[in-house]
């Protein structure tokens, strides 16, 4: 029963939101325009030019970088208490992953992209992992659901989520911020920007950050889970009034961290605890709630990232505009890993990254005000992705990992290369007709060519014992393993289909059907990753391919004071694109992560985004998603650890809720800022996040399963202006109802789960000096 109220709470909360959306609507006209001040006006760029948000017929969250600020949501997974339809995964900065309407929950293996793409001032991101920086100085967060790729950038399947960070600005902008909390929280940034020259500007951020770590570590007494983070972003704009800019940004970000360290969370029906304990492990914590492990081992996390982009754009006279979007960055991340026992299993493992991409977008976007808007580009990348998956064995290995005594593994190292090289080719087109005052038409087709040439080798393990050698050296074990060269050629159709008809001034509705296509991946997971007959051919796995319709309203209402989306989505997924944990082979021990095609599924659901100015100074927002997300057909999915003896080790998932997808998701938040004085002004902030249940790993076991869970966040404080300077002082509280909650599981050996663990009631306080 417990669990039948959780799902009906939201659903009442949805349904009087939605009751209380249609009668402001049915009574928009006659409602008192009173004192109130209006919603401020949101523009984006979703189309290739700037636009109001609600005049853009697509389903688009954007999120106001102060109300960020205000709440302290810093981190990249704090996004997904703001966006409707997104669950974001964080193991560590490698194992992140964005998933938006149930679709890109992928792996982290190297070989593969995400699902939803990830851009930061315009440049697309590889990976989601190079998101995982400090967001400090953003000026917007906007969320695109659905298939993209017919406007600007990379083919995506899922969506796009954009970072927009805060351009430089003429004014002289300076200051210095200090927040400090518990568990040894304290950050600090430094913000400088201004007018360089008559025709230039530049803006500097910096910026670093502590946590001692929420997670307790018993062997000795410390904390894990936190550590240092730091970086510089720079920026120099050149503007020549309406007829040409140049924005320059260079970045890097450093990281020396233990987060991703996870809890036990379940030992499953396996053989986990027995063999730990018959190997000599004591004090295991199988309580997740406690926050605490009980190893000998460190994680670690050593992290390198940055680059530099060029966005250029001409206004020609003809009232056109021509943008050219150039970008270089890499990413180097360096783990440490154990295997959360007090004795010696796992010395060290884990995957080394060096990735490098080139980016070069040309876009064309016609004068607008005609019969005719349209825009046409060109997309070209280019990847270098390189990895080393690495294993040292302790001593005590083979009881763990195989229930034996005999030292196959024991003092065993092994290590394996990947490589992956990238280029994608792209050209993109969308056209609106205004067919009438009111009925507007659009078409988009985009076609992407991919080549991806891979290969993955290893030489037999070092160390161990010589009489087992034989054993140990296997291909399907440790031993020696050469894939040759891999290769994907692949030409990827992506179209849009969509109408709008203004109901009125204020109101908008909107249709549209579109394909997402993106190409096969590459395990680079290593050689013990294609079992089977078909050996090094299995570690190719074949394009993921969505047909998507969105049915949606937009209307501002009330005088400008309310703005209320609705929008309804079906898609359909062919070949879903994820992964499985399975032994390298019987009797190894040797547990690997495997690509595949997990059949076909369907993703159908409601969206609810609103914001409201009900008085001067009171801003209430919310938005709510049902998302019923279920594989049509997996009849080769992987067996839960509490499923034992089943023929060739795999089970049906069909008809059941995708992984890592709840069904329910609310967000609603509000902020009161008054002026107490004329040179003082106090603001009270609120906001609570609610997922509902879900399964945390892809083969449904009831050990991974993620109870419902909500979040309420609070914040307070003054701004005082002395002169020319301007203090800011703020109290805020962090999950303030202390919920324990995990916000990802994942299976390991022998039918065991780990979980990270989410951030504990945090009460800190931030000081602001504007000078």
């Amino acid at each position: 029963m417990s669990v039948c109220r959780c799902d009906l709470l939201p659903l009442s909360l949805v349904v009087s939101a939605l009751t209380f959306g249609l009668a402001v609507a049915a009574h928009a006209q006659s409602a008192p325009s009173g004192d109130g001040e209006t919603l401020p006006a949101v523009t984006v760029n979703a189309r290739g030019r700037s636009e109001a948000a609600q005049q853009v017929p697509i389903p688009l969250t954007s999120i106001d970088g102060e109300a960020l600020e205000t709440q302290q949501s810093w981190r990249l997974e704090d996004l997904q208490q703001w966006l409707p339809s997104t669950s974001i995964t964080f193991g560590d900065p490698r194992q992140s992953a964005i998933a938006v309407r149930g679709v890109g929950r992928n792996p982290s293996n190297d070989g593969l992209e995400g699902s939803t793409g990830v851009y930061l001032d315009n440049v697309y991101l590889g990976r989601a992992g190079m998101a995982t920086f400090d967001l400090l100085d953003i000026e917007r967060v906007d969320l695109l659901r659905g298939p993209q790729g017919t406007l600007f950038g990379k083919n995506t399947t899922a969506g796009v989520l954009a970072l927009h960070t805060r351009p430089p600005s003429r004014e002289t902008e300076r200051s210095l911020q200090l927040s400090i909390g518990q568990r040894g929280l304290a950050q600090g940034q430094a913000i400088f920007s201004g007018a360089l020259s008559e025709e230039t500007a530049g803006r500097l951020l910096v910026y670093g950050t502590h946590e001692r770590g929420n997670i307790e570590n018993l062997y000795d007494g410390g904390s894990v889970n936190g550590g240092n983070r730091s970086g510089i972003r720079g920026q120099w704009l050149l503007r020549r009034g309406d007829a040409f800019s140049l924005r320059l940004i260079a970045d890097a970000h450093r990281e020396r961290s233990t987060y991703g360290t996870r809890v036990i969370y379940s030992l499953g029906s396996g053989p986990a605890l027995a063999r730990a304990r018959a190997s000599g492990a004591t004090g295991i914590v199988t309580d997740p709630r406690r926050y605490a492990v009980n190893t000998d081992g460190v994680e670690r996390v050593d992290l390198d990232q940055g680059g530099v982009s060029a966005e250029a754009s001409w206004k020609l006279g003809s009232g056109a505009t021509v943008t050219s979007i150039t970008a270089g960055r890499s990413w180097k991340f360096v783990p440490t890993a154990n295997d959360n026992l007090n004795i010696p299993v796992l010395i060290d493992g884990g995957s080394r990254v060096r990735q490098q991409q080139f980016s070069q977008e040309l876009r064309y976007a016609g004068p607008t005000g005609g019969a005719v808007d349209h825009v046409v580009g060109a997309f070209y990348m280019r990847q270098r992705m390189r990895n080393e998956i690495f294993t040292v064995f302790g001593p005590r290995a083979d009881i763990v990992l195989q229930g034996t005594s005999l030292p196959v593994l024991a003092n065993a190292s092994t290590v394996s290369f990947g490589a992956l090289d990238t280029e994608s080719f792209a050209l993109f087109s969308q056209t609106t007709w205004h067919a009438t005052s009111r009925l507007d038409l659009t078409a988009g087709l985009r076609i992407t060519h991919e080549r991806k040439d891979a290969r993955t080798h290893r030489d037999d393990s070092t160390g161990g014992a010589p009489a087992t050698a034989f054993l140990r050296n296997r291909p399907i074990v440790l031993g020696a393993y050469d894939t040759g060269p891999l290769a994907i050629r692949k030409t990827s159709p992506s179209a849009l289909l969509g109408a709008s008809y203004r109901l009125d001034e204020d109101t908008i509705g909107y249709a549209s059907i579109s394909h997402g296509e993106r190409s096969g991946g590459i395990n680079l997971a290593g050689p013990g990753a294609a079992p089977g007959p078909l050996g090094a051919s299995s570690l190719i796995i074949g394009p993921e391919r969505v047909d998507s319709l969105d049915v949606g309203v937009k209307s501002s209402l009330w005088d400008d004071r309310l703005t209320l989306n609705l929008n309804a989505f079906l898609a359909g997924v062919r070949g879903y694109q994820t992964s499985m944990f399975v032994p390298a082979g019987a009797g190894a021990g040797n547990y690997v992560e495997i690509l595949t095609n997990a059949g076909d599924l369907r993703s159908q659901g409601l969206e609810l985004d609103a914001t409201a100015r009900p008085a001067r100074g009171l801003t209430v927002w919310a938005n709510a998603a049902f998302n019923d997300a279920r594989y049509r057909r997996y009849e080769d999915a992987p067996c839960p650890s509490e499923r034992t003896f089943v023929p060739q080790g795999r089970c049906s998932l069909s008809g059941r809720q995708v992984a890592g997808t709840p069904r329910w998701t609310f967000n609603v938040g509000a902020e009161y800022r008054r002026s107490v004085s004329p040179t003082t002004q106090h603001f009270v902030s609120a906001a609570y996040a609610w997922r509902s249940a879900q399964d945390g790993t892809l083969d449904g076991s009831v050990h991974s399963r993620i109870p419902a869970y909500g979040l309420l966040n609070l914040a307070t404080g003054w701004k005082v202006a002395r002169g020319n300077e301007i203090w800011s002082i703020s109290l805020w509280l962090r999950n303030a109802l202390d919920k324990k909650y995990f916000p990802t599981v994942a299976a390991t050996a022998n039918g065991a789960y780990v979980a990270s663990v989410g951030t504990p009631r945090t009460l800190g306080l931030t000081v602001r000096l504007d000078y």
